[in-house]
Protein backbone atom coordinates (compact mmCIF):
# COMPACT_ATOMS: atom_id res chain seq x y z
CA UNK A 1 0.00 0.00 0.00
CA UNK A 2 0.98 3.84 -0.64
CA UNK A 3 2.14 5.52 2.89
CA UNK A 4 2.38 9.70 1.91
CA UNK A 5 5.13 10.81 4.29
CA UNK A 6 5.78 14.27 4.38
CA UNK A 7 9.26 15.74 3.87
CA UNK A 8 10.49 19.41 3.69
CA UNK A 9 7.42 20.87 2.68
CA UNK A 10 6.72 18.30 0.10
CA UNK A 11 4.45 15.34 -0.09
CA UNK A 12 5.96 11.96 -1.26
CA UNK A 13 4.95 8.22 -0.96
CA UNK A 14 6.56 5.24 -0.95
CA UNK A 15 5.78 1.20 -0.90
CA UNK A 16 4.81 -0.58 2.21
CA UNK A 17 4.26 -4.43 2.06
CA UNK A 18 1.05 -4.94 3.79
CA UNK A 19 1.04 -7.57 6.53
CA UNK A 20 -0.81 -11.15 5.69
CA UNK A 21 -4.29 -11.03 7.09
CA UNK A 22 -6.64 -14.35 6.66
CA UNK A 23 -8.76 -12.28 3.54
CA UNK A 24 -5.52 -10.45 2.57
CA UNK A 25 -4.91 -11.68 -1.66
CA UNK A 26 -1.28 -13.28 -2.30
CA UNK A 27 1.04 -10.75 -3.93
CA UNK A 28 1.94 -12.10 -7.27
CA UNK A 29 5.11 -14.23 -7.36
CA UNK A 30 4.83 -14.63 -3.26
CA UNK A 31 3.50 -18.12 -2.90
CA UNK A 32 0.44 -19.73 -3.98
CA UNK A 33 -3.02 -20.95 -2.40
CA UNK A 34 -4.14 -24.36 -3.81
CA UNK A 35 -7.36 -24.95 -2.42
CA UNK A 36 -8.20 -21.57 -4.55
CA UNK A 37 -5.59 -21.07 -7.12
CA UNK A 38 -5.63 -24.45 -8.92
CA UNK A 39 -1.83 -25.87 -10.53
CA UNK A 40 -0.28 -22.54 -10.03
CA UNK A 41 1.93 -24.26 -8.16
CA UNK A 42 5.31 -24.96 -10.65
CA UNK A 43 5.79 -27.94 -10.10
CA UNK A 44 3.11 -29.00 -7.54
CA UNK A 45 0.81 -31.20 -6.90
CA UNK A 46 -3.27 -30.58 -7.18
CA UNK A 47 -4.95 -29.90 -4.66
CA UNK A 48 -6.97 -32.73 -2.50
CA UNK A 49 -10.50 -32.77 -3.05
CA UNK A 50 -12.17 -30.03 -1.13
CA UNK A 51 -14.62 -32.22 0.33
CA UNK A 52 -13.26 -34.67 2.34
CA UNK A 53 -16.82 -37.29 2.14
CA UNK A 54 -16.26 -37.48 -1.70
CA UNK A 55 -14.23 -40.92 -1.59
CA UNK A 56 -16.88 -42.01 0.61
CA UNK A 57 -19.64 -40.86 -1.29
CA UNK A 58 -18.22 -42.28 -4.98
CA UNK A 59 -17.48 -45.80 -3.27
CA UNK A 60 -21.33 -45.96 -2.03
CA UNK A 61 -22.47 -44.42 -5.38
CA UNK A 62 -20.26 -46.72 -7.50
CA UNK A 63 -21.58 -49.88 -5.18
CA UNK A 64 -25.08 -49.00 -5.20
CA UNK A 65 -24.97 -49.16 -9.19
CA UNK A 66 -23.10 -52.44 -9.25
CA UNK A 67 -23.01 -53.54 -12.93
CA UNK A 68 -25.06 -51.29 -14.15
CA UNK A 69 -22.44 -49.07 -14.60
CA UNK A 70 -18.69 -49.19 -16.28
CA UNK A 71 -16.30 -46.41 -15.48
CA UNK A 72 -13.15 -45.48 -17.97
CA UNK A 73 -10.35 -43.61 -17.13
CA UNK A 74 -7.94 -42.39 -19.43
CA UNK A 75 -4.24 -42.46 -18.42
CA UNK A 76 -4.00 -38.86 -18.00
CA UNK A 77 -6.84 -38.28 -15.50
CA UNK A 78 -5.70 -37.55 -11.63
CA UNK A 79 -5.42 -40.27 -9.07
CA UNK A 80 -8.64 -39.27 -7.40
CA UNK A 81 -10.13 -40.34 -10.16
CA UNK A 82 -8.66 -43.13 -11.44
CA UNK A 83 -9.14 -44.91 -8.29
CA UNK A 84 -12.56 -45.47 -9.26
CA UNK A 85 -11.86 -46.37 -12.56
CA UNK A 86 -12.83 -49.97 -13.43
CA UNK A 87 -10.48 -50.10 -16.71
CA UNK A 88 -7.66 -47.60 -17.36
CA UNK A 89 -6.03 -46.87 -21.13
CA UNK A 90 -6.07 -44.93 -24.14
CA UNK A 91 -8.77 -43.03 -25.87
CA UNK A 92 -9.91 -46.04 -28.05
CA UNK A 93 -8.90 -48.98 -25.66
CA UNK A 94 -11.43 -47.17 -23.53
CA UNK A 95 -13.92 -47.05 -25.85
CA UNK A 96 -13.60 -50.70 -27.12
CA UNK A 97 -13.69 -51.71 -23.49
CA UNK A 98 -16.96 -49.97 -23.02
CA UNK A 99 -18.54 -51.64 -26.24
CA UNK A 100 -17.58 -54.93 -24.58
CA UNK A 101 -19.47 -54.78 -21.49
CA UNK A 102 -22.70 -54.95 -23.64
CA UNK A 103 -24.59 -55.17 -20.11
CA UNK A 104 -23.37 -52.19 -18.61
CA UNK A 105 -26.38 -49.57 -18.87
CA UNK A 106 -24.04 -46.42 -18.19
CA UNK A 107 -20.65 -45.54 -19.28
CA UNK A 108 -19.33 -42.94 -16.85
CA UNK A 109 -16.28 -41.82 -19.26
CA UNK A 110 -13.34 -40.01 -17.42
CA UNK A 111 -11.85 -38.08 -20.43
CA UNK A 112 -12.63 -35.53 -22.72
CA UNK A 113 -15.63 -34.95 -25.24
CA UNK A 114 -14.49 -36.74 -27.99
CA UNK A 115 -13.31 -40.35 -26.10
CA UNK A 116 -17.21 -40.21 -25.08
CA UNK A 117 -18.46 -39.55 -28.53
CA UNK A 118 -16.37 -42.49 -29.81
CA UNK A 119 -17.44 -45.01 -26.60
CA UNK A 120 -21.30 -43.56 -28.03
CA UNK A 121 -20.42 -44.52 -31.86
CA UNK A 122 -18.94 -48.08 -30.36
CA UNK A 123 -21.63 -49.14 -27.74
CA UNK A 124 -25.37 -50.33 -28.10
CA UNK A 125 -28.05 -47.98 -28.53
CA UNK A 126 -29.20 -49.38 -25.28
CA UNK A 127 -25.95 -47.98 -23.39
CA UNK A 128 -26.22 -44.63 -22.46
CA UNK A 129 -22.71 -42.64 -22.20
CA UNK A 130 -21.48 -39.95 -19.67
CA UNK A 131 -19.47 -37.61 -19.76
CA UNK A 132 -18.65 -35.99 -15.85
CA UNK A 133 -17.81 -32.26 -17.07
CA UNK A 134 -19.11 -31.25 -20.62
CA UNK A 135 -16.54 -28.31 -20.23
CA UNK A 136 -13.79 -31.65 -20.75
CA UNK A 137 -13.15 -31.04 -24.29
CA UNK A 138 -9.42 -31.51 -26.57
CA UNK A 139 -7.95 -28.70 -27.70
CA UNK A 140 -6.19 -30.26 -30.31
CA UNK A 141 -9.64 -31.86 -31.35
CA UNK A 142 -11.35 -28.50 -31.85
CA UNK A 143 -8.66 -27.25 -34.24
CA UNK A 144 -10.48 -29.41 -36.70
CA UNK A 145 -14.33 -28.13 -37.32
CA UNK A 146 -16.12 -30.03 -39.95
CA UNK A 147 -17.09 -26.40 -41.88
CA UNK A 148 -13.02 -25.85 -41.86
CA UNK A 149 -12.65 -29.76 -42.91
CA UNK A 150 -15.32 -29.32 -45.54
CA UNK A 151 -13.94 -25.99 -46.89
CA UNK A 152 -10.42 -27.43 -47.37
CA UNK A 153 -12.06 -30.11 -49.01
CA UNK A 154 -13.73 -27.76 -51.50
CA UNK A 155 -9.94 -26.26 -51.91
CA UNK A 156 -8.80 -29.83 -52.93
CA UNK A 157 -11.75 -30.44 -55.14
CA UNK A 158 -11.29 -27.20 -56.99
CA UNK A 159 -7.16 -28.30 -57.78
CA UNK A 160 -8.44 -31.00 -58.77
CA UNK A 161 -7.04 -33.06 -55.97
CA UNK A 162 -9.59 -34.34 -54.20
CA UNK A 163 -10.27 -37.34 -56.04
CA UNK A 164 -6.38 -38.55 -55.34
CA UNK A 165 -6.51 -37.65 -51.95
CA UNK A 166 -7.77 -39.87 -48.88
CA UNK A 167 -8.41 -38.09 -45.95
CA UNK A 168 -6.95 -39.82 -42.57
CA UNK A 169 -7.66 -38.64 -39.14
CA UNK A 170 -6.22 -39.15 -35.50
CA UNK A 171 -8.42 -40.39 -33.00
CA UNK A 172 -8.37 -37.37 -31.17
CA UNK A 173 -10.84 -35.92 -33.30
CA UNK A 174 -14.65 -34.74 -32.90
CA UNK A 175 -17.02 -37.35 -34.30
CA UNK A 176 -18.32 -34.99 -36.96
CA UNK A 177 -14.44 -35.26 -38.32
CA UNK A 178 -14.36 -38.92 -38.08
CA UNK A 179 -18.14 -38.94 -39.87
CA UNK A 180 -16.68 -36.77 -42.71
CA UNK A 181 -13.41 -39.04 -43.25
CA UNK A 182 -15.57 -42.13 -43.63
CA UNK A 183 -17.68 -40.33 -45.88
CA UNK A 184 -14.85 -39.61 -48.14
CA UNK A 185 -13.00 -42.78 -48.38
CA UNK A 186 -10.74 -42.52 -45.18
CA UNK A 187 -9.54 -44.30 -42.05
CA UNK A 188 -8.93 -43.35 -38.51
CA UNK A 189 -5.72 -43.95 -36.94
CA UNK A 190 -4.23 -43.75 -33.12
CA UNK A 191 -0.81 -43.33 -32.43
CA UNK A 192 0.33 -47.17 -32.24
CA UNK A 193 -0.91 -47.36 -36.03
CA UNK A 194 -0.55 -44.67 -37.53
CA UNK A 195 2.28 -45.90 -40.14
CA UNK A 196 -0.75 -48.61 -41.12
CA UNK A 197 -3.10 -46.37 -41.98
CA UNK A 198 -1.38 -44.61 -44.06
CA UNK A 199 0.30 -47.50 -45.70
CA UNK A 200 -3.15 -47.98 -46.65
CA UNK A 201 -4.06 -44.42 -47.24
CA UNK A 202 -1.44 -44.52 -49.88
CA UNK A 203 -2.53 -47.47 -51.81
CA UNK A 204 -5.81 -45.76 -52.30
CA UNK A 205 -4.51 -42.59 -53.16
CA UNK A 206 -1.50 -40.16 -53.98
CA UNK A 207 -1.72 -37.98 -51.26
CA UNK A 208 -3.08 -37.84 -47.53
CA UNK A 209 -5.01 -34.48 -45.90
CA UNK A 210 -3.94 -35.69 -42.54
CA UNK A 211 -6.33 -34.07 -39.27
CA UNK A 212 -5.90 -33.11 -37.07
CA UNK A 213 -2.29 -33.33 -35.05
CA UNK A 214 0.02 -31.73 -37.58
CA UNK A 215 3.39 -33.47 -35.39
CA UNK A 216 1.66 -37.20 -35.49
CA UNK A 217 1.40 -37.09 -39.30
CA UNK A 218 4.61 -35.67 -40.29
CA UNK A 219 6.77 -37.60 -37.57
CA UNK A 220 5.03 -40.62 -39.18
CA UNK A 221 5.43 -40.06 -42.77
CA UNK A 222 9.27 -38.50 -42.34
CA UNK A 223 10.64 -40.64 -39.54
CA UNK A 224 8.73 -44.24 -40.22
CA UNK A 225 8.09 -44.11 -44.18
CA UNK A 226 11.16 -42.14 -45.72
CA UNK A 227 9.14 -39.02 -46.76
CA UNK A 228 11.43 -35.82 -46.96
CA UNK A 229 10.14 -32.67 -44.95
CA UNK A 230 9.34 -30.96 -48.33
CA UNK A 231 7.00 -33.44 -48.86
CA UNK A 232 4.87 -32.60 -46.33
CA UNK A 233 2.74 -28.67 -46.37
CA UNK A 234 0.85 -27.43 -43.38
CA UNK A 235 -2.81 -26.66 -44.55
CA UNK A 236 -3.82 -23.25 -41.86
CA UNK A 237 -7.71 -23.54 -41.97
CA UNK A 238 -7.47 -19.59 -40.78
CA UNK A 239 -5.85 -18.37 -44.32
CA UNK A 240 -7.24 -18.44 -47.58
CA UNK A 241 -6.54 -21.73 -49.44
CA UNK A 242 -5.28 -22.91 -46.03
CA UNK A 243 -2.13 -20.84 -47.38
CA UNK A 244 -0.65 -22.77 -49.92
CA UNK A 245 -0.36 -22.42 -53.71
CA UNK A 246 -1.48 -24.88 -56.24
CA UNK A 247 1.35 -25.78 -57.11
CA UNK A 248 2.41 -26.43 -53.32
CA UNK A 249 -0.94 -28.73 -53.03
CA UNK A 250 0.02 -30.51 -56.39
CA UNK A 251 3.64 -31.46 -55.22
CA UNK A 252 2.95 -32.20 -51.89
CA UNK A 253 1.85 -35.90 -50.43
CA UNK A 254 1.05 -34.74 -47.18
CA UNK A 255 -0.80 -32.56 -46.23
CA UNK A 256 -0.79 -31.73 -42.47
CA UNK A 257 -3.70 -29.93 -40.70
CA UNK A 258 -2.42 -26.90 -38.60
CA UNK A 259 -3.37 -28.60 -35.14
CA UNK A 260 -1.31 -29.99 -32.32
CA UNK A 261 -1.67 -31.13 -28.98
CA UNK A 262 -1.61 -28.47 -26.47
CA UNK A 263 0.41 -30.61 -24.13
CA UNK A 264 3.10 -32.76 -26.09
CA UNK A 265 3.64 -29.48 -28.12
CA UNK A 266 5.26 -27.84 -25.24
CA UNK A 267 7.92 -29.95 -25.51
CA UNK A 268 11.25 -28.09 -27.16
CA UNK A 269 14.79 -29.19 -28.07
CA UNK A 270 16.01 -27.19 -25.21
CA UNK A 271 13.76 -29.33 -22.76
CA UNK A 272 15.42 -32.19 -24.26
CA UNK A 273 19.10 -30.82 -23.90
CA UNK A 274 18.31 -29.41 -20.41
CA UNK A 275 17.08 -32.91 -19.24
CA UNK A 276 20.63 -34.61 -20.69
CA UNK A 277 22.50 -32.04 -18.58
CA UNK A 278 20.59 -32.36 -15.24
CA UNK A 279 20.36 -36.41 -15.40
CA UNK A 280 23.38 -38.17 -16.42
CA UNK A 281 22.74 -41.25 -18.34
CA UNK A 282 18.87 -39.86 -19.01
CA UNK A 283 16.66 -41.83 -21.59
CA UNK A 284 14.62 -39.77 -23.12
CA UNK A 285 11.14 -41.34 -24.21
CA UNK A 286 8.51 -39.18 -25.60
CA UNK A 287 4.95 -39.10 -27.31
CA UNK A 288 4.66 -38.84 -31.02
CA UNK A 289 2.28 -35.57 -31.17
CA UNK A 290 5.67 -33.89 -30.07
CA UNK A 291 7.43 -31.69 -32.04
CA UNK A 292 9.43 -33.47 -35.12
CA UNK A 293 12.50 -31.98 -33.55
CA UNK A 294 12.22 -33.56 -30.18
CA UNK A 295 11.35 -36.46 -30.95
CA UNK A 296 14.39 -36.59 -33.58
CA UNK A 297 16.94 -35.38 -30.48
CA UNK A 298 14.45 -38.54 -28.19
CA UNK A 299 16.11 -41.63 -27.83
CA UNK A 300 12.67 -43.69 -28.21
CA UNK A 301 9.13 -42.77 -29.22
CA UNK A 302 5.64 -44.60 -29.06
CA UNK A 303 1.89 -44.08 -27.58
CA UNK A 304 0.68 -43.79 -24.19
CA UNK A 305 0.70 -47.72 -24.10
CA UNK A 306 4.46 -47.97 -25.79
CA UNK A 307 5.03 -45.64 -22.95
CA UNK A 308 4.37 -47.50 -20.54
CA UNK A 309 5.54 -50.80 -21.56
CA UNK A 310 9.00 -49.50 -21.82
CA UNK A 311 9.03 -48.04 -18.42
CA UNK A 312 7.78 -51.06 -16.95
CA UNK A 313 10.46 -52.99 -18.66
CA UNK A 314 13.33 -51.28 -18.03
CA UNK A 315 16.24 -52.15 -15.69
CA UNK A 316 16.25 -50.82 -12.10
CA UNK A 317 18.69 -47.94 -11.64
CA UNK A 318 17.78 -46.26 -15.44
CA UNK A 319 16.80 -42.82 -15.84
CA UNK A 320 13.95 -41.66 -17.77
CA UNK A 321 12.78 -38.22 -19.05
CA UNK A 322 8.88 -38.65 -20.14
CA UNK A 323 7.16 -36.53 -22.60
CA UNK A 324 3.57 -36.49 -21.89
CA UNK A 325 1.14 -35.52 -19.30
CA UNK A 326 2.61 -34.87 -16.03
CA UNK A 327 -0.42 -37.00 -14.77
CA UNK A 328 0.76 -39.84 -16.33
CA UNK A 329 4.78 -39.21 -15.79
CA UNK A 330 4.01 -38.65 -11.97
CA UNK A 331 1.84 -42.23 -11.85
CA UNK A 332 4.73 -43.98 -13.51
CA UNK A 333 7.33 -42.60 -11.16
CA UNK A 334 5.27 -43.38 -8.04
CA UNK A 335 5.14 -46.92 -9.44
CA UNK A 336 8.50 -47.76 -10.03
CA UNK A 337 10.35 -46.53 -7.29
CA UNK A 338 13.51 -48.27 -7.87
CA UNK A 339 13.95 -46.04 -11.37
CA UNK A 340 14.35 -42.26 -11.99
CA UNK A 341 11.45 -41.33 -13.93
CA UNK A 342 11.16 -37.26 -14.38
CA UNK A 343 9.08 -35.02 -16.64
CA UNK A 344 10.70 -33.67 -20.14
CA UNK A 345 10.00 -30.06 -18.72
CA UNK A 346 11.14 -28.35 -15.42
CA UNK A 347 7.61 -26.66 -15.40
CA UNK A 348 3.88 -28.01 -15.07
CA UNK A 349 2.45 -29.52 -17.49
CA UNK A 350 -1.24 -31.22 -17.00
CA UNK A 351 -3.56 -31.32 -19.37
CA UNK A 352 -5.67 -28.73 -18.31
CA UNK A 353 -9.56 -30.08 -20.27
CA UNK A 354 -8.70 -33.42 -19.12
CA UNK A 355 -8.31 -32.30 -15.55
CA UNK A 356 -11.92 -31.04 -15.44
CA UNK A 357 -13.03 -34.80 -14.57
CA UNK A 358 -12.13 -34.37 -10.92
CA UNK A 359 -13.89 -36.28 -7.92
CA UNK A 360 -16.57 -33.73 -7.54
CA UNK A 361 -17.80 -34.17 -11.22
CA UNK A 362 -17.53 -37.66 -10.80
CA UNK A 363 -19.46 -37.93 -7.45
CA UNK A 364 -22.18 -35.56 -9.10
CA UNK A 365 -22.83 -37.89 -12.26
CA UNK A 366 -22.77 -41.13 -10.23
CA UNK A 367 -25.44 -39.98 -7.43
CA UNK A 368 -27.70 -38.81 -10.40
CA UNK A 369 -27.17 -41.73 -11.68
CA UNK A 370 -28.37 -43.42 -8.21
CA UNK A 371 -31.76 -41.10 -8.24
CA UNK A 372 -32.40 -42.06 -11.86
CA UNK A 373 -31.59 -38.81 -13.30
CA UNK A 374 -28.62 -39.32 -16.53
CA UNK A 375 -26.77 -36.20 -16.69
CA UNK A 376 -24.31 -35.03 -19.56
CA UNK A 377 -25.01 -37.29 -21.87
CA UNK A 378 -23.39 -38.07 -25.07
CA UNK A 379 -24.94 -38.61 -28.15
CA UNK A 380 -23.65 -38.84 -31.99
CA UNK A 381 -26.71 -38.32 -34.33
CA UNK A 382 -27.37 -41.90 -36.09
CA UNK A 383 -25.89 -40.07 -39.91
CA UNK A 384 -22.62 -39.30 -38.21
CA UNK A 385 -22.26 -42.12 -36.44
CA UNK A 386 -22.62 -44.32 -39.29
CA UNK A 387 -19.88 -42.84 -41.41
CA UNK A 388 -17.58 -42.44 -37.90
CA UNK A 389 -17.79 -46.02 -37.55
CA UNK A 390 -16.99 -47.19 -41.41
CA UNK A 391 -13.41 -45.24 -40.60
CA UNK A 392 -13.34 -46.73 -37.26
CA UNK A 393 -13.99 -50.45 -38.93
CA UNK A 394 -11.38 -49.68 -41.70
CA UNK A 395 -9.24 -48.75 -39.00
CA UNK A 396 -9.76 -52.07 -36.97
CA UNK A 397 -9.26 -53.98 -40.42
CA UNK A 398 -5.49 -52.54 -41.34
CA UNK A 399 -2.83 -55.57 -41.46
CA UNK A 400 -1.80 -56.11 -37.80
CA UNK A 401 -4.74 -54.17 -36.13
Amino acid sequence: MAVLLWEHGVVTSTWVEPSNTATALLLLGRGSDPATERGVECPGDLPAPSDPDLVARATAAKAALGDRVFVLGHHYQRDEVIQFADVTGDSFKLAREAAARPQAEFIVFCGVHFMAESADILTSDAQQVVLPDLAAGCSMADMAALPQVENAWDVLTGSGLAERTVPVTYMNSSADIKGFVGRNGGVVCTSSNARRALEWAYQQGEKVLFLPDQHLGRNTAVLEMGFSLDDCVLYDPHKPHGGLTAEQLREAKMILWRGHCSVHGRFTLDSVTDVRERVPGVNVLVHPECRHEVVRAADLVGSTEYIIRTIEAAPAGSAWAVGTELNLVRRLALAHPDKRIVFLDRAVCYCSTMNRIDLPHLVWALEELVASRVVNRITVDADTAHHARVALDQMLALPGA
